[in-house]
């Protein structure tokens, strides 16, 4: 029986001083060597994903196991979680890995910055109004909690929040 192999053909015409055609040149370059490179490559990207990525984050360290670890185990509870870390350190990406990894994926992440949130805007933004509720409010405003019913809410930078609005949001 036979088998396929995969090639790249080219064609060129090939023709004299006047322009008279007088033939044409074919090249013909199997790629089987190519794609199983290819293959190759591609096996040890997926190996090198599955073991050292989970979601949009990558890392080989212990630490990063330890970190894909937890998000694994948190991803399998309906717990709240406190995600701690310095600023840029990714607490939203895992916040985002643990929701797209558990069982409510398909819902709602809501992300909530607290930094950006006055305190006259925060319980609006947080819990909505109806239209009329205060000077400003022209219509009805889902908030933020209602937005991610069933899915997860990320409140990230709670502690640039003042004493009384985070005891406020408690």
């Amino acid at each position: 029986e036979g088998y396929d192999v995969s090639v790249i053909k080219n064609a060129r015409l090939a023709k004299d001083n006047d322009g008279k055609i007088i033939g044409i040149v074919e090249t013909i370059t199997d790629l089987t060597e190519l794609k199983k490179i290819k293959q190759t490559a591609e096996e040890a990207q997926r190996k090198l994903k599955k073991a050292y990525s989970l979601g949009n984050m990558i890392g080989k360290s212990a630490a990063m196991q330890n970190v894909f670890d937890a998000v694994r185990a948190a991803s399998k509870s309906r717990a709240n979680i406190l995600v701690q870390g310095e600023s840029g350190t990714g607490k939203e990406l895992v916040a985002g890995a643990i929701h797209y990894l558990g069982q409510f994926a398909d819902k709602p992440m809501v992300t909530v910055n607290g930094s950006a949130l006055s305190e006259t805007l925060l319980e609006s933004e947080l819990f909505g109004h109806v239209k009329g509720a205060f000077t400003g409010a022209h219509r009805d405003r889902k908030g933020r909690f209602e937005e991610a019913h069933g899915g997860t809410i990320f409140l990230d930078e709670i502690g640039e929040l003042t004493p009384y609005m985070q005891v406020k949001l408690l």
